[in-house]
């Protein structure tokens, strides 16, 4: 049995990481400030022994004895990090350095839950590791992407001068249930407002592409990196390289809901990248992993998610 540290670990990722752990017998340790997580996430962890919620802000430092930690701790919404980019920058470099110094302490193996946001609006297509990105370091995004480009730097800042073992994934766009319903990112709010017969907003003229992976296939793909070998430092990119634009996701909720509503063109939002695919070679490569639950598969489990919410 293991001692886990998971910081973030009642939000979206967090609570399903935590469910998935526990289940395997360790002792986790569930650190979260309910900035964009629930407590209704882990409602069903809090009574088990091997479970304990430490309700503080990651930017505060830590002392405990850990054998891993998983670092998902900063708003991943648009709506919230725009605007709370101060504590959403915070939660990125202040977060990452107390919970390496952590790891450093203890001995620790380190998870760090990056983006493919670090890539911003990119040049190259699909997207893979060694490519730098193309960033606006001073537009609205800008707390979330280069927040989460610092910790990054801090991640292997650490390694090299501190051997602290290291494990960077860049996450691609996960969906699945326990998305919250009020931070506005595409799955959600679609499907939200085509279970309440709204207009689906559509940002730009749809063309723009993400892939989707469902909940699932990534919280496997973060343990087995966590399982890799020293070496095995990343970043890895991990998500659905099966690519689809907005346009196509909105047409396809509205099938899968029987939803009568119609679409509503918005403007789009300043640096919204106009692409998102991952090259997945080095996961299949170092992970053996690939994303096994189909796009609509996946979608009629979050819908069904979305309809027990509301009702």
């Amino acid at each position: 049995m293991k001692k886990i540290l998971v910081t973030g670990g009642a939000g979206f990722l967090g609570s399903h990481l935590c469910d998935q752990l526990v289940s395997e017998g360790n002792q986790v340790i569930c650190l979260d400030n309910f900035f964009s997580g629930s407590e209704q996430n882990i409602s069903q962890l809090l009574p088990l022994s091997n479970f304990k919620l430490l309700i503080q802000d990651v930017t505060r430092p830590l002392k405990m004895e850990v054998d891993e930690i998983y670092n998902l701790a900063c708003p991943a919404s648009p709506r919230l990090y725009q605007q709370f980019p101060m504590e959403t920058f915070k939660a990125s470099i202040l977060g990452s350095m107390n919970l390496l110094d952590l790891a450093k302490a203890s001995g620790a193996k380190i998870f760090q839950a990056s983006t493919s946001e670090v890539y911003g609006d990119p040049q190259l297509h699909p997207q893979s590791e060694s490519y730098f990105g193309n960033v606006n370091p001073i537009g609205p995004r800008a707390c979330y992407d280069e927040g989460k480009r610092g910790a990054e730097t801090l991640f292997f800042d650490y390694h090299r001068q501190h051997q602290v073992e290291i494990k960077v994934m860049r996450l691609f766009n996960t969906y699945g249930p326990r998305m919250s319903a009020t931070d506005g990112r595409v799955v959600s709010n679609l499907i939200l407002q085509a279970l309440q017969g709204q207009d689906l907003t559509v940002f730009g003229d749809g063309s723009q592409t993400r892939s989707f992976c469902y909940v699932d296939d990534t919280i496997q793909a973060m343990q087995l990196m966590m399982d890799t070998s020293k070496e095995c430092t990343g970043p890895i990119n991990v998500g659905n390289p099966a690519e689809s634009t907005i346009l196509e996701l909105a047409r396809l909720i509205l099938e899968l809901t029987g939803s009568k509503s119609k679409l509503s063109f918005l403007p789009a939002g300043a640096d919204d990248p106009l692409k998102r695919q991952p090259n997945i070679e080095l996961a299949q490569k170092e992970l053996s992993w690939q994303p096994q639950l189909a796009l609509q598969e996946g979608l009629l489990k979050t819908i069904a998610y979305f309809q027990s919410y509301l009702n």
